[in-house]
């Protein structure tokens, strides 16, 4: 009977989150299950572009070409049963080619507004950094106010509204560096590294396997805009404590003062920090952040927010690298 007890006394407790947190965690399992029919590997991108939907947030994919930005951005879309456009930026691209041009009706005797392809819920913008200022302006109201104004009117962009933009950090020519307010707009910015040997070989058979398969046509929509919305409310729910609050602005006031930067991050990126780490702890399970929530989106979301000092970039430092430093620097909250 005493062993009977003591069996019983010393079972895991069984932890209840107070938010249900279910649905989420399956609509993102399903859409990882959909993209892994067609994408291998690039688990870091896929998992942060999802993290950026659920936290209504902008992101910038970088890498060379050919290491599948343009497809998971466009696949990942497919999953949401929402309208997408595709933009590819041009040295000659004029604002009104994406925001709309007015036209005059004849019939009406009256200038007409047609919306352009920034009018819809995701957006892919292809070598973002090969458009002129104007149109980078053009864009910056979309992506900061989520509205376009035109002729004086402002037009509101439904949600989900969400940018997702490549760039080649090698290739420098006819290319336009983006304004650091712009930049801040983006939640993340992701660096999408090589394949390792295992998963070249495996594109390679996947490849081989699909012959002349279109890949879009693999794709399920799992994801309406009212799911999205509403998961979107489930994440500004999720707990956090005041001490992981202070933990937030402690690595970004150090930004601020540190010997190896130039240019801090600004309370935009603490609150960034907070919302994604908020998603991350949803898409685990979780009703609450940990700092472990919160190291890991601090790079993604630092790094493009941060300049480093003319000698510290001589001398081979990375934004990364510094902000590992300051990771190890702050106490972390027990």
């Amino acid at each position: 009977m005493e062993e009977s007890q003591q069996g019983e006394d010393h079972q895991p407790l069984e932890f209840k989150n107070r938010i249900d947190l279910g649905q989420l965690q399956t609509s993102v399992a399903q859409i990882k299950t959909e993209l892994g029919r067609v994408i291998i590997g690039q688990q870091e991108m896929i998992e942060l572009l999802i993290i950026s939907i659920l936290a209504n947030g902008h992101s910038l994919i970088e890498g060379v070409p050919g290491v599948a930005k343009t497809v998971t951005a466009k696949l990942l879309a497919k999953t949401m049963n929402v309208d997408f456009s595709r933009i590819q930026f041009t040295p000659d691209l004029m604002p009104s080619d994406i925001l709309g041009t007015s036209i005059f009706n004849v019939k009406t005797s009256e200038f007409e507004f047609k919306k352009g392809p920034l009018f819809s819920n995701i957006i892919l913008i292809d070598e973002i950094n090969r458009a002129p200022a104007k149109t980078q302006a053009a864009l910056f109201e979309a992506m900061a106010e989520r509205q376009i104004t035109m002729d004086g009117l402002t037009y509101e962009m439904r949600p989900p509204f969400l940018v997702f933009a490549t760039q080649n950090p090698i290739e420098q020519e006819g290319t336009y560096r983006l304004p650091e307010a712009q930049l801040d707009r983006f939640l993340f910015k992701i660096k999408v590294n090589y394949p390792s040997l295992e998963e070249e070989i495996e594109i390679l058979e996947s490849k081989h396997r699909q012959k002349n398969q279109n890949l879009e046509s693999i794709i399920t929509s799992v994801l309406s805009a009212a799911q999205i919305a509403s998961y979107q409310e489930v994440i500004k729910e999720i707990i956090i404590e005041n001490n992981l609050m202070k933990y937030i602005a402690g690595i970004v006031h150090n930004t601020r003062n540190n010997a190896n930067l130039y240019l801090g991050a600004s309370p935009r990126a603490s609150i960034a920090i907070m919302d994604a780490s908020k998603a991350l702890a949803a898409i685990n399970g979780r009703d609450f952040v940990t700092p472990d929530d919160i190291k890991k989106v601090a790079s993604p979301i630092l790094g493009h927010r941060v300049i480093l000092t003319p000698e510290r970039e001589m001398e081979g430092f990375t934004p990364d690298k510094v902000i590992k430093q300051i990771l190890e620097t702050i106490e972390i909250p027990r």
